[in-house]
């Protein structure tokens, strides 16, 4: 069974850059018309776009989902343009977003750790020192760009410290990694060679990393130790795997916080009172509203729009579409957060929302491992901008911005404001 598009509704454009500025008209046009939907990808790859919210909660959980690429069936011109540019070659595929269990089990296993919430709120002090040191670096002058001072930044900074990256170092990975989110609008290669780049250092450094390992942990280990500590004592982890592991931590760890930051803080700028009762909350020292307000900000323009890719592995049907064995699959996660078939006006930003199970970090197995990071530093982010910066505003039209070219994530190439020095 093939859903066919409406007669006299003409099917919407998908992937230029006028869908990347506001792609939900065409979600919507999809749900209802084509809820799962073949569509040939700029990478020239074919994939299938599934874009109801229950459709997609059955995908994200379907055990016949594959994430390992080598169940694509992909023809010649396609191979190697499903996953994130450079890492075949850079050897780093063996990570939690290409891997199934019992493999996936285990790698999740040894990191899991370090993102419990007793371990986040350990590391809450540092995420505040950090977003108030850049706040600084600009709060005198009365003008910023939101994206390359602040919301990137923090997450790269903070990512670091968890792995366990020297401090003399992060800089490097802020520039690689700035590379990296780029997508097509950098050098021609150059998500390949600051990948490449990763990989080279982060080899290094867990060799260094070993040859000095205490023999017992010290509390707070570093990531990058603590994986390190685990391989030697049997959990039979390769340097592949952890450099990979560390690779896809950093990489999977801080675009979705740059973009949970710019995103979320471009909604409350365009919505003036969900931002004024924000700011009115955090006033009188209430922090509920931020709660229910990160979920909220999550569902209506959330970091990930597209979940990464799964691969069928065995005959299935999802919304009454049978997908083929080898055919890749893509969950649409910002269409399912706006289906109307489980969200009461879900076009609209209300930061009160209380039944709201969201799929922004995913669902299932592969639920994002970094979740409680990622909101820890939204809240932080958000809590202080507009409690350091009260009259923080927009400043370029809404129009003029632009948004950042890439197939799985959302996220503003830049976010000018201005406000009253301080």
């Amino acid at each position: 069974m093939t859903n066919q598009p409406a007669p006299d509704s003409p099917a919407p454009e998908l992937f230029t850059w006028e869908f990347a500025a506001d792609p939900y008209p065409a979600y919507a046009w999809l749900r209802e018309h084509a809820p799962v939907h073949r569509t040939r990808l700029p990478s020239g790859v074919e994939a299938w776009l599934v874009t109801r919210y229950a459709d997609a909660r059955q995908a994200l959980a379907d055990q016949r989902l594959s994430k390992n690429p080598a169940h694509h069936d992909e023809p010649a011109h396609a191979k190697g343009k499903t996953g994130i540019p450079g890492e075949r070659k850079a050897e780093l595929m063996t990570h939690l977003l290409n891997i199934d269990p019992p493999d996936h089990t285990r790698l999740r296993r040894l990191v899991s750790t370090a993102f419990t919430p007793r371990r986040v709120a350990e590391f809450a002090p540092r995420v505040q020192e950090l977003t108030d040191r850049l706040i600084d670096g600009f709060a005198a002058r009365g003008s910023a760009d939101l994206i390359h001072e602040f919301a990137f930044p923090l997450p790269i900074y903070a990512i670091c410290d968890l792995l366990g990256v020297p401090r003399e170092d992060q800089d490097d990975f802020r520039d690689w990694a700035g590379m990296m989110i780029r997508h097509g609008g950098g050098p021609r290669g150059g998500v390949a060679r600051s990948v490449k780049k990763m990989r080279g250092y982060l080899a290094e450094l867990i060799h260094r990393k070993r040859e000095a390992l205490p023999e017992t942990a010290a509390p707070g280990e570093d990531l990058i130790s603590g994986l390190i500590r685990a391989s030697d004592h049997g959990e039979h982890l390769t340097e592949n795997e952890a450099a990979a592991m560390a690779f896809i931590l950093l990489f999977a760890g801080f675009e979705t916080t740059v973009n949970l930051i710019g995103n979320g803080m471009y909604a409350l700028l365009t919505h003036p009172d969900q931002r004024e009762r924000l700011q009115s909350s955090l006033a009188a020292g209430e922090s509920a509203l931020m709660e229910t307000g990160i979920e909220e900000l999550l569902r209506y323009d959330g970091p990930v729009e597209l979940a990464t890719w799964r691969f069928a592995t065995a005959p299935l049907t999802i919304g009454g579409q049978d997908i083929a064995p080898g055919d890749p699959v893509l969950v649409v996660l910002a269409a399912a957060d706006r289906d109307p078939q489980r969200f009461t006006d879900p076009d609209v930003l209300d930061l009160t929302r209380s039944d709201n199970q969201h799929l922004g970090y995913g669902h299932g197995i592969h639920y994002c491992l970094g979740a409680p990071l990622a909101r820890l530093e939204g809240r932080a982010a958000l809590t202080t901008l507009l409690t350091r910066l009260p009259d923080l505003q927009l400043a370029a039209e809404p129009a003029d911005l632009r948004w950042r070219g890439g197939l799985i994530m959302r996220g503003l190439r830049a976010l000018p404001v201005e406000f009253t020095a301080v």
